[in-house]
């Protein structure tokens, strides 16, 4: 999710993952992929600037939860007591 502002001013998170396109009339409009339009304050370059960072913080944390998986033991299920195997 991005943080948009409406042009009153009021913030709001948006799904980047249904933006269909941007468009600048001048005003930035988004258009989401059901035909929802918005009508925002930030710059069609602000918008991809924020999409871009939102998708790279994804694949970040994927890595860092990859690492850190890699790195801890795994669990395994003990049905015998006495199994020390």
């Amino acid at each position: 999710m991005i943080m948009l502002t409406r042009l009153n001013g009021q913030a709001f998170a948006l799904n980047c993952d249904l933006v269909e396109r941007i468009d600048i009339t001048p005003d930035t409009v988004i258009t989401l992929l059901d035909g929802t339009k918005y009508l925002v304050l930030e710059t069609a370059q602000d918008i991809i600037n924020q999409v871009r960072e939102f998708r790279a913080s994804i694949v970040a944390h994927s890595h860092h939860l990859d690492t850190q998986t890699a790195s801890t033991p795994s669990l395994r299920v003990v049905t015998d007591l006495n199994d020390e195997g």
